[in-house]
């Protein structure tokens, strides 16, 4: 279900890709090379189809040919006070252009060659896709890490936020 979560922008959504992944599985077991990890074939299908999912619901709106796009920076310290859902919230709130690759990108390692040709774009598209999802990304982590450092650590409301909690008691064991 996570592949699903990561490509669809709802979870009714990621179920739908989900149950249609898993007939595909079901209808096509025959394929299966048994000397080849079972996991990692599943997921190819699921990435499949998910990748045919975003084909059927294509929406080019926004997208822009470009060749060249400046670098993001890499900033690892502050994610580490997000927890999961929070980026994944975030990586499902992008356009289903910029989500589809930087997902396949970012998260299933596929080259900007391998992207273009799966999704029926250029490889320059794909790069300027990535390049814009990560400088939406960037400014929503931003956001969020900016908002609960100013409210003392806490969500919206009030609460502390998890990932937070478990860097300061990782800080505090530090010798």
């Amino acid at each position: 279900m996570g592949i699903c979560r990561r490509y669809a922008h709802q979870s009714d959504e990621a179920s739908d890709i989900l149950n249609e992944g898993f007939l595909k599985v079901f209808n096509h077991i025959e394929r299966y090379d048994g000397s080849k990890p079972f996991k990692s074939w599943i997921g190819k299908i699921i990435t499949n189809t998910a990748i045919d999912h975003y084909r059927v619901n294509l929406k080019f709106a926004k997208q822009e040919d470009v060749d060249h796009y400046d670098h993001v920076g890499d900033d690892a310290a502050i994610y580490g006070e997000l927890a999961y859902d929070d980026l994944l919230a975030m990586v499902r709130s992008l356009s289903p252009a910029y989500r589809t690759v930087f997902n396949l990108y970012a998260i299933d390692g596929y080259s900007h060659n391998e992207i273009a040709e799966l999704l029926g774009i250029t490889t320059s598209t794909s790069k300027s896709n990535l390049h814009k999802a990560r400088k939406k990304l960037q400014e929503l982590v931003e956001k969020t890490t900016s908002g609960k450092r100013a409210n003392g650590g806490k969500d919206q409301d009030g609460t502390h936020h998890e990932a937070h909690e478990r860097n300061k008691q990782w800080k505090t064991n530090i010798p």
